[in-house]
């Protein structure tokens, strides 16, 4: 019931400066996001994929209000994917973007985002890797869906998110599940009204599985964003029964999130792909980490409590 109320405060300045004030505020969101810079994030880069885990990197950031600061985030995933070069591990790290940090809200805000990701695309794909966009709020997904069609005709290989929570995913999900496409399903984070989205939890959880089953079922490659061992042990049968390889879909699980089962599937063999973020403006993605899992938000009230 507080995921409704949290979501909101995501949106609330007064929270924003109220949170990012507290002074236990840093140390809880370390456990999400652990750094500010590519400096602060090179080492956990190199330990996770030294552990046998892929990465995909999120530059935190959607506030964005001038085109200035839209090309800014662009130059940042730039930077990442330079030092992922360096690294050599440009086939071991991916990126997550969201189009909104790109300039998609803003005036003539869609072809904005074009052109700002375009680039990061092309210099991926140039190290061997490729995008994710990220699904945002359901305003947002018909541009989305169209940008990521446009770079798919030049970068087959970008990929996309789609959530379970909303009532069109289904249809999505089937026009998605084609060859050589790469979908995440995910539950949703966003506060969404009951005329788009289911609003229980047993009514999304039923609605994820017939998505990822359509998803398996296909011709694509899936990506099962989930914590949910329910969901993840039924994603494993539905592979199997669709005869899919453990190199033909994989898992992606937050960063500081159930981290012992990251190694625990990729010692198993799956591919599991751990959704890293960092940035300075984390307050967005902070917020919605503890909408999303009640044990999130009584950590952060707890560690408040006691460093308080």
């Amino acid at each position: 019931m507080l995921g409704p109320v949290i979501l909101a405060a995501s949106r609330s300045d007064r929270m924003r400066r109220l949170i990012s004030a507290a002074p236990v505020t840093k140390q809880v969101v370390d456990r999400f996001i652990p750094g500010e810079s590519v400096d602060d994030i090179v080492p956990i880069i190199e330990e996770l994929t030294g552990r046998g885990l892929e990465l995909t990197m999120d530059v935190v950031g959607e506030d964005i209000t001038t085109p200035g600061q839209a090309g800014a985030a662009r130059d940042a995933y730039l930077a990442l994917i330079d030092r992922l070069r360096e690294l050599g591990l440009g086939e071991r790290v991916e990126m997550s973007v969201k189009l909104s940090m790109f300039g998609q809200a803003l005036e003539g805000g869609h072809e904005l985002a074009l052109g700002n990701v375009r680039p990061v695309v092309e210099a991926a794909a140039a190290i061997g890797t490729t995008v994710t966009l990220d699904a945002e709020d359901h305003t947002t997904l018909d541009s989305m869906f169209a940008i990521h069609e446009e770079l798919r005709r030049d970068f087959p290989q970008t990929g996309c998110v789609i959530q379970a929570y909303l009532f069109r995913t289904e249809a999505d999900a089937r026009r998605l599940a084609a060859a050589g496409s790469r979908v995440r399903l995910v539950k949703g984070a966003y506060k969404e009204p009951a005329e788009v989205a289911y609003q229980q939890k047993s009514e999304i959880d039923k609605a994820y599985v017939r998505i990822l089953r359509t998803l398996m079922d296909g011709e694509g490659y899936p990506m099962v964003g989930s914590h949910d061992p329910r969901l993840i042990s039924i994603a494993q049968e539905l592979a199997r029964r669709a005869g899919r390889k453990p190199d033909e879909y994989e898992f992606q699980m937050l960063y500081g999130i159930r981290s012992d089962e990251h190694l625990r599937l990729a010692a198993e063999g799956h591919r599991m792909r751990v959704y890293t973020a960092y940035g300075t403006d984390w307050y967005g993605y902070f917020m919605r980490r503890l909408a999303e899992k009640p044990a999130n938000l009584r950590f952060f009230l707890r560690s408040m409590v006691t460093k308080g």
